[in-house]
């Protein structure tokens, strides 16, 4: 269980993340393509890029379903400790935590849709990549993974 100083600290990193507006929203986000080198080969995803304040705050807020094989790349532009949460999300997502040197560091399974308990990197990260929920499971995405493709090399 996370200390009641490390909770606060958390949500105001948070809370600096969600209050800072910018000019695009999550439904005009860029489109580009990511791919995941796994055990079993490459697995690969067409995401919407979120490295606007205001699309970071947006996320994937608000949305009841997302086609398979996509997701959202939120880019923070610099590698820091990252929380995140599924307040207005009705989607269970799995949010891939990813390092500035392109590997998943950890990953969040099936989080809760609607909860506004935060989600935390297990460390810095530059990148958070949300799927739909089970679908890392399923496609045997791990820590330590090589993350590559246009989304991530901007």
């Amino acid at each position: 269980m996370i200390s009641r100083a490390k909770r606060t600290a958390a949500l105001a990193a948070l809370s600096a993340v969600l209050i800072v507006g910018g000019p695009a929203s999550a439904q005009e986000a860029e489109r580009s393509q990511l791919t995941i080198e796994t055990a079993a080969g490459p697995r690969t995803f067409q995401v919407e890029i979120a490295d606007t304040p205001q699309a970071r705050a947006d996320g994937l807020m608000h949305r009841r379903s997302m086609a398979p094989e996509h997701g959202m790349l939120f880019d923070f532009r610099a590698e820091r400790p990252v929380a995140m949460w599924m307040k207005n999300t009705y989607i269970p997502l799995d949010m891939l935590f990813i390092g500035e040197d392109r590997r998943v560091r950890n990953i969040a399974r099936r989080t809760t849709p609607l909860s506004e308990r935060t989600v935390e990197s297990a460390g810095p990260v530059r990148y958070v990549l949300e799927i739909n929920g089970g679908v890392s499971d399923e496609l045997g995405i791990r820590p330590g993974d090589a993350v590559s493709g246009p989304a991530i090399e901007r």
